[in-house]
């Protein structure tokens, strides 16, 4: 086993060791143990606990954002952040060591240096996730407070759906995803059949306009159709009292996590 690996195998143990008991009741030790090495050798990878700490909580944020990137494959804007959002609850389900350590590293940021490290970890994400999807700070603002949601949700094992009174909140975060699939299916399907009308038949000359002096000249026929949901107007919308959209949570937001 080549140096790299070890210390890839050490840091998985680390993680399974420190999200149950975090950093101040883990013992290196049992870390050790898990591993079959001993103590010095693993020193001589990681000078001190923390060291290794921060290595499996960054290993753990890394593991986020490759998810992300492969959730948001191929899409964009608001299409993108449903189908990130639905694959991080995938993962909560998946691996539970993972939910356990990104709990271990916030409370752990009472250390210093630990804190730094975290920080700069999560601003890694926060940008990640706007070089995916390009959204503005007020939607990633909610992106993350729905993640943090999911977190509390799954950290009480409610995550499966097996609690009614956690059901609904699923439900709609689930739905989310379906939602801004289904419109970009839509889009794709309209595409594709106004290429086929373009190959099939010569477009109709347009009649011309013939003004109606007994109806309302303002009348859009088409006004009555609802767009879809763009990342922008997403942004505009109505902002109620307590939402993660007010612009107190996003200057606090982006101030946190990009200085």
């Amino acid at each position: 086993m080549s140096a790299d690996e070890r210390r890839d195998q050490v840091i998985r143990a680390a993680v399974s060791e420190f999200a149950i008991r975090g950093l101040e009741g883990t013992s290196t030790g049992d870390i050790a143990k898990r591993v079959g090495v001993s103590q010095p050798y693993l020193f001589r990878l990681f000078p001190t606990k923390r060291d290794l700490f921060i290595a499996a909580m960054e290993r753990g944020c890394q593991q986020v954002r490759d998810v992300f990137t492969e959730a948001a494959e191929g899409r964009y804007g608001i299409e993108a952040l449903a189908m990130m959002g639905e694959a991080y609850q995938d993962l909560l389900l998946a691996d539970n060591e993972m939910l356990g350590m990104q709990l271990q590293q916030f409370a752990a940021c009472h250390d210093p240096e630990v804190q730094i490290a975290v920080r700069h970890a999560m601003q890694d994400t926060w940008q990640h996730v706007e070089n995916l999807t390009g959204a503005p700070v007020a939607v990633r603002v909610e992106f993350f407070a729905k993640g943090m949601l999911c977190n509390m949700i799954a950290a009480m094992g409610r995550a499966d759906g097996g609690d009614p009174m956690w059901q609904p909140i699923l439900e709609v975060l689930r739905d989310e995803a379906h939602a801004a699939s289904g419109q970009a299916d839509e889009g794709d399907e309209a595409d594709g059949s106004e290429g086929a009308g373009a190959d099939s038949a010569p477009e109709a000359p347009e009649a011309p306009e013939v003004p109606d002096t007994d109806t309302d000249t303002n009348t859009d026929p088409d006004a009555a159709a609802e767009p879809a949901l763009s990342i922008d107007e997403g942004a505009d919308a109505e902002v109620h009292p307590g939402s993660p959209r007010e612009p107190a949570y996003a200057e606090y937001v982006a101030r946190s996590l990009t200085t």
